[in-house]
């Protein structure tokens, strides 16, 4: 064994964690690579060829790169273990009116628990992936994820449910570097095609980023059993008919297939009635959140009161806001109205580049 330790590095066939798979490497460490099989096509309703991180090709790119390099490589089928926890959340909670955060759930219950498992298997002391984001010892002893330099990358915001236990023995080599510079590593190393692959923004799992079409797939009897409903103003008028409420999300503008001669939005989802609150786009502003399932990293508590930034969505700029804990629970008092609160993303808070911790937006 090296020096440095053994490390078992998720490798998807992109451009980033191979990289920080090489990176790695050259630093001494002894890698192992393992390519998470999470989905198909097939069992999503997808008809297309498959594409991304769990498609035939880029499990043969991250293999060919680890044969290039010297390092072994491994295989791990966890489609059932996604499909029981990942996928069965997604529907289960656009069924609950609310609206997912897939990318969370899956690194906090599938990828870092799978690659933990194999890792102790394969007696590797560490485990690391691609994320731009960085891990940190506070004063108080505590391990917490920071921005990654890239703010534009920046993945800080999935990584809040990730546990202490299991931060301490992760690595994220691409931290402090950009998209930019990562790239031109792969260029240098001789990886042209690796280098110019293109990324996608859309969730893993979805087909053509339909989630509708998704949901039916999952549910095949769900428009049986939630039909067309009313769309209402926030005073209770009813000004139309949707399509039934798992269909729309909070702030939607897009979609909504009704003309009231301005611009309206999604503002609130009521599945006991089969309801869709619309409005304009000033009522979607709210002053205060409640956060729950909450998971703490910088602090194991927070004893009083404190002031944080605030991120509602992934691209969110953040908000200053007042944090209040209660159990698990976080009461969020924002000291400007922010908009888009939709119930089932998460908010996670930050002290500068630090993750306090965060939760799903209750």
């Amino acid at each position: 064994m090296s020096k440095r330790g053994r490390v078992l590095v998720a490798m998807s066939g992109g451009v980033d964690s191979s990289v920080a798979a090489v990176m790695l490497h050259e630093q001494g460490y002894e890698v192992i690579g393992l390519t998470m099989k999470t989905w198909d096509y097939a069992s999503s309703g997808g008809s297309s060829k498959e594409t991304g991180c769990c498609s035939l090709d880029s499990i043969n790119d991250a293999r060919a790169l680890a044969v290039a390099y010297g390092f072994p490589h491994y295989i791990l089928d966890i489609r059932n273990e996604f499909s029981g926890s990942v996928i069965d959340n997604f529907v289960e909670e656009y069924i609950a009116g609310r609206t997912p955060n897939p990318c969370v759930l899956c690194n906090t219950h599938i990828k870092w628990e799978a690659l933990l498992k194999r890792a102790n298997h394969l007696d590797c002391e560490f485990i690391a992936t691609g994320h731009y984001a960085n891990i940190r010892v506070h004063d108080n002893g505590r391990y917490v994820v920071s921005k990654g330099k890239d703010e534009n990358k920046d993945q800080s915001y999935v990584l809040w449910g990730v546990s202490q236990e299991n931060l301490a023995r992760t690595r994220f080599p691409l931290g402090n570097f950009s998209k930019t510079e990562i790239r031109q590593m792969a260029e240098d190393m001789g990886q042209h095609e690796l280098a110019t692959k293109s990324e996608s923004y859309e969730i893993c799992f979805v087909p053509n980023n339909d989630y509708r079409s998704f949901l039916r797939h999952q549910v095949t009897d769900l428009d049986d059993r939630i039909g067309p409903g009313n769309f209402t103003l926030s005073d209770g008028t009813v000004v139309g008919k949707h399509e039934g409420y798992p269909y729309y999300t909070i702030g939607q503008r897009k979609g909504l297939g009704i003309a009231l001669g301005r611009p309206v939005f999604v503002l609130e989802i009521i599945p006991e009635t089969n309801t869709v609150v619309i409005g304009d786009e000033v009522e979607l502003q709210r002053s205060a959140a409640t956060v729950r399932n909450i998971n703490l990293m910088k602090y194991a508590s927070l004893e009083e009161p404190m002031e944080a930034i605030t991120k509602v969505r992934y691209k969110d700029a953040g908000m200053t806001s007042t944090l209040s804990q209660n159990g698990d629970t976080m009461q969020v008092e924002f000291h400007h109205a922010v908009k888009g609160i939709a119930p089932g993303q998460s908010a996670v808070f930050y002290e500068g580049n630090d993750v306090i911790g965060g939760g799903f937006l209750a």
